[in-house]
């Protein structure tokens, strides 16, 4: 296969883009000062864009923005009413909602048949007593009923608490235990390589609330006498009026790590699926019958992010129930005329080890995207060549910012592994220990930015965000743990996290959350986990340093069973690289632990190892 060291796009491709096309309409031709104006003109900017994009209001707003309560508390869109639901329905009714792989066929699901199927649920949720306001939440598979319940779920008004279907009944229980929803919505088995693995048997673990479970094979479900199948709690009643709310209106709960052992429960607003389907006009360039696909779950910010990026869009989502690194993934790709496929790093890793899809036409995708991981370059190289020279827009961001921060374009050269331009409508610095303007450091937002989250479920959200940030020519900045580097050319690299927390194979989780399952172990003194970047570049790997108790095990044992008890109690998808005993773990005066060092210890041997 031929490996691109670049992809130019031609004079067609940037004239036909979403965003030549805007910015030949405000009369800005030049990119750099595009961006420019969306930050310092974000009125006109999002004025621009919501128009762009469509989104209906019920009442129409006072004002884009007010910053009268500080830029760490704006309103956008005051004193208007709206539900963010009925924005992904603007297609004609018998356009492709979602294409999705069933019997080994692809069915083709219309928008005005999954508006029906959204209707009979949010109507089946009034029939249950479920009260506007009142959380709902999800534990399946991305699949049309799952996507359709997240949108039931929004468009009646009831938050919806998003659960990914791998976490371990202890990560169930404690989201539900922060959200307590009325309702949790489930699947009686996930099918995985040839197996059916019970997903309801493992949330019963966690003591749901009533369960209303979806049917997907003739397998018995242990079912409670408060639990009912998903066909029969569907309402007869096909009409529902979607709930108009304030802009600032909760619509999704969503979980994410930080530097505690608690994940942090962070809200969804109307206001998020904006940033998210900006982001796809502008720098994924998703356009109408366009063909969307990111392996994903709703559990993952890009699970919503997919829905409202292709449905706001007037695009198709496309949806694989099987694992990516099966070669039925590529043929399902192909035959369903993808035209945007995001990716997380690893799968690329893997697909590039096995070549399992290289026998594949893929050439219908126009971009690929990349979330979640470092990138490694020649990685993205050789998913260029998959698509026969397509771009890849690296994609940084965060739940908490219901989008990106940083990432690419289609007008722009597109270079491997990095990033050429920051978001459009948002804004960031680079700082050193110091709180000095550098050209590698950690990131800091310049609020407001559309989609940045301004409150937390189980936190102070001023205290995580904003409390004791440095401030950057007066204004207030905000924290956000990734380390950027800003290269020669104006373009970015990313350098992984600052903080304690890491990303292992696309999912974000602290440091603290993986000691404190492995410290119950009874050989077990104190631990370590920090993540690794490999020597040439790519999504991190974790390794655990840890102190001993006294106790008869051997080395191997200890190892298996770190590697075990990650896997049973906190997530399946967490890969243990190493397991390492320590006589004492690095502290400071004060006795913080000190993981950096840990770091820059391994990096350091494992690359001495490679010389």
């Amino acid at each position: 296969m031929t490996k691109p060291l670049a992809w130019i796009p031609s004079p067609e491709i940037i004239a036909q883009s979403n965003l030549k096309q805007v910015m030949n309409e405000v009369g800005i031709p030049d990119y750099p000062a595009f961006w420019r104006w969306s930050v310092d003109q974000k009125e006109a900017f999002w004025l621009k864009t919501i128009h762009k994009l469509s989104i209906p209001f019920e009442k129409k707003f006072s004002t884009v923005l007010d910053i009268s309560e500080g830029p760490e508390n704006p309103k956008w869109f005051k004193d208007a009413s709206l539900n963010i639901a009925d924005a992904c329905f603007q297609q004609n009714a018998q356009a492709p909602a979602i294409l999705y792989q069933t019997a080994g066929e692809i069915r083709k699901i219309g928008r005005r048949e999954l508006e029906i199927l959204i209707n009979r649920i949010a109507n089946g949720l009034k029939d249950s007593g479920v009260a506007i306001g009142d959380y709902i939440a999800i534990d399946m598979p991305m699949n049309p009923e799952s996507v359709a319940i997240y949108l039931a779920g929004i468009k009646a008004g009831n938050p919806v608490v998003t659960i990914a279907d791998s976490f371990t009944p202890n990560e169930i229980a404690i989201r539900l235990k922060i959200t307590k929803p009325k309702l949790l919505f489930t699947q009686d088995y996930l099918h995985r390589a040839g197996k059916s693995l019970p997903l309801f048997e493992k949330v019963l673990q966690a003591d749901p609330p009533k369960a209303i479970v979806l049917k997907s094979c003739d397998l018995p479900v242990p079912m409670r006498k408060e639990d009912c199948c998903f066909n029969d709690f569907l309402s007869e009643d096909q009409h529902y009026k979607s709930i108009a709310q304030d802009p600032d209106a909760y619509i999704n709960i969503l979980f994410s790590s930080g530097t505690t052992g608690e994940p942090k429960a962070i809200p969804w607003t109307h206001c998020t699926p904006i940033k998210a389907a900006s982001d796809a006009f502008y720098h994924h360039n998703i356009r109408k019958q366009d063909v969307v696909c990111w392996p994903t779950n709703l559990g993952w910010m890009m699970g919503p992010w997919l829905v409202f990026a292709s449905l706001i869009n007037k695009a198709s989502i496309a949806l694989y129930d099987g694992s990516p690194m099966d070669p039925a993934f590529g043929k399902f790709i192909q035959d369903a005329g993808v035209t945007m496929l995001g990716v997380v790093p690893s799968i690329v890793s893997q697909w590039k080890n096995s070549r399992c899809m290289e026998a594949f036409d893929w050439s219908a995708i126009r971009c690929f995207s990349s979330t979640g991981e470092v990138s490694n370059p020649q990685e993205m190289e050789y998913l260029m060549a998959l698509g026969k020279n397509k771009p890849v827009i690296e994609y940084c961001g965060g739940t908490e910012i219901g989008g990106g921060y940083v990432t690419g374009t289609m007008i722009q050269p597109n270079i491997p592994g990095t990033f050429s331009s920051q978001a459009l409508g948002g804004e960031f610095v680079l700082l050193d220990e110091h709180n000095k303007l550098c050209k590698q450091g950690e990131v800091f937002l310049i609020p407001p930015i559309l989609g940045l989250s301004n409150s937390l479920l189980n936190r102070d959200h001023f205290e995580v965000y904003y409390k004791d940030t440095p401030a950057y020519q007066g204004q207030l900045l905000r924290r956000h743990g990734d380390e950027l580097e800003l290269l020669g050319n104006g373009y970015y690299k990313a350098h992984g996290r600052v903080d304690d927390a890491m990303n292992l194979g696309g999912i974000k989780v602290s440091s603290v959350q993986i000691e404190a399952v492995i410290n119950t172990l009874d050989f077990i003194k104190e631990s370590a986990a920090v993540a690794v970047s490999p020597p040439g570049g790519g999504p991190s790997e974790l390794v655990i340093y840890f102190t001993e108790k006294e106790n008869s095990l051997g080395l191997a044992e200890k190892q298996k069973a770190i590697k075990n008890q990650i896997r049973s109690e906190l997530n399946p998808l967490f890969k243990v690289k190493e397991a390492l005993p320590l006589e004492a773990l690095p502290r400071t005066a004060s006795g913080k632990l000190m993981r950096r060092n840990l770091r820059s210890m391994y990096e350091k041997e494992n690359k001495q190892t490679q010389q």
